[in-house]
C-alpha cells in the first residue's frame, strides 16, 4: 500500500475500509505513517509486537518499518503519511498516540480534498502539535523456529484457555520437560510461562477493545478469576487494559 498522491500540505490523508479479520500483506512506507481507526479496532503488527488500537488511540509507524495492518472488527482505517524532511517528529520507534476528539476531527478534516492551502496547512499544524506519545508496550509474543517449539506454540495462539502444563506438552511432542524448558528459552527468549502469558493478553487485547466484559475475556483466553487476568495484565504491560486501551473497560466490564 503507498500513500495517495502528495497534497499542498506536508500530511496526506488515505482512508481505507477493512472487514472484520482482513489484514494487509506487510509492506513499508517512505513515509512517516499515523495509523487510526475512527471505528472497530485496528490492529499493526511489527516483527513480534503487535498493537491493538480503538479509536481512542493511534500507532506513529517510522518511514521504512515493515508492518502488517488489519481489522479484527471491521475497520476505516485512516493513514495520515508525513514526508521525512518535512516532518519535525522523528520518533525512531513504533509509537502509540492519544487521540482525542480534536484530533479525531482534524484527521477528519484533513481527509478533505476541497481544502484550500492555507486551511490545510494551519490544521497540520495544530494535528502534529497534538501527537504526544504514550509510554506504552507492546506485548511481544516471539514465534519458534523450531518445529517441536511451534507446535506447542501454535496450540495456545489457537486456544489461548488451553489449560496444559509443560510436561503435557512436552509428552505430546515427544520431548522432556526439561529439553522443553531448554527449547522454548532458546527459541523465542522467554520461558513458557512467560510466553504463554503474553499469547493469552495479546489475544484479551481485541476482545477488550470491543467492549466484551473482563471476566468473559479473562475465561476466553484461560484465566479463572478477572482479578487473575487484571494482575498479570498489569505485571506484564505496567498498567491496566483499561488505561493501555484509553477506556475503562476493567471498571465497565467486570460482570456479565
Amino acid at each position: 500500500m503507498c500513500p495517495p498522491p502528495a497534497a499542498p500540505g506536508a500530511i496526506v490523508v488515505g482512508t481505507f475500509p477493512l472487514e472484520s479479520g482482513e489484514w494487509i500483506a506487510p509492506h513499508a512506507h517512505t513515509h512517516h505513517q499515523l495509523a487510526w481507526t475512527r471505528g472497530g479496532v485496528l490492529g499493526v503488527g511489527i516483527g513480534d509486537a503487535y498493537w491493538v488500537l480503538p479509536p481512542t488511540r493511534a500507532l506513529w509507524i517510522p518511514a521504512g518499518t515493515r508492518h502488517s495492518t488489519g481489522a479484527t472488527r471491521g475497520a476505516l482505517l485512516h493513514g495520515l503519511y508525513f514526508p521525512p524532511e518535512r516532518c519535525a517528529i522523528d520518533w525512531p520507534d513504533p509509537t502509540p498516540v492519544v487521540v482525542d476528539g480534536l484530533l479525531a476531527h482534524l484527521i477528519a478534516h484533513l481527509s478533505r480534498d476541497d481544502l484550500p492551502e492555507d486551511a490545510r496547512l494551519r490544521a497540520e499544524a495544530v494535528a502534529v502539535d497534538l501527537l504526544r506519545p504514550l509510554p506504552t508496550t507492546p506485548i511481544d509474543v516471539p514465534y519458534p523456529v523450531d518445529d517441536r517449539v511451534r507446535a506447542v506454540a501454535d496450540a495456545l495462539l489457537t486456544d489461548p484457555a488451553d489449560p496444559r502444563g509443560l510436561e503435557v506438552h512436552a509428552r505430546a511432542i515427544g520431548v522432556s520437560r526439561r529439553t522443553l524448558t531448554r527449547l522454548f528459552t532458546s527459541d523465542t527468549g522467554m520461558t513458557f510461562d512467560h510466553w504463554r502469558t503474553h499469547a493469552r493478553l495479546r489475544a484479551a487485547l481485541p476482545l477488550l477493545a470491543e467492549g466484551h466484559p473482563v471476566s468473559r475475556v479473562a475465561r476466553t483466553v484461560g484465566y479463572a478469576t478477572p482479578s487473575s487476568f487484571l494482575a498479570a495484565f498489569r505485571r506484564t504491560v505496567g498498567t491496566s487494559p483499561g488505561r493501555y486501551l484509553g477506556t475503562s473497560t476493567e471498571e465497565a466490564g467486570r460482570g456479565e
